[in-house]
């Protein structure tokens, strides 16, 4: 087993925020604003992207053990993760490309694709069954 090598570069990153399990929302937001700033600089460093994916496992962690969504309708699940990040119908045309389609899948006239599942788990850090 080869031992893990953590460079001087990545040892003054982790004095700078020094990544423990998240226990609180303020240490969530610390960390979620940490994140963002390492995500972005235009040409990151090794070091600074190991530290963002490390960063991203402590949110995720936090968040699927405090968010952890209640079952409901694919249309329920979307309308809550838009209201929780504070979204419009507008906010998702990259995902649907319309308005109109958008209007359609939360008034449950339409279906979403699996196209469509795919991305709104990306966009919003969930896993697809969400919209199932």
């Amino acid at each position: 087993m080869n031992p893990v090598t953590v460079t001087p570069a990545y040892t003054k990153l982790l004095a700078k925020i020094p990544p423990k399990v998240i226990r609180s929302e303020a240490e969530n937001e610390h960390y979620i604003n940490a994140l963002y700033a390492l995500e972005q600089k235009r040409s990151p460093t090794r070091e600074e992207k190991e530290l963002a994916d490390l960063l991203t496992l402590l949110i995720e962690d936090f968040e699927a053990k405090r968010y952890e969504l209640p079952r409901a309708t694919p249309r329920q699940a979307l309308s809550f993760l838009m209201e929780q990040h504070g979204l419009k119908q507008k906010d998702l045309l990259d995902i649907f490309g319309a308005r109109s389609i958008v209007s359609e899948v939360i008034s449950s006239k339409r279906e979403l694709t699996k196209e469509q599942i795919r991305r709104l788990s990306q966009r919003f850090h969930v896993s697809p069954e969400v919209f199932f």
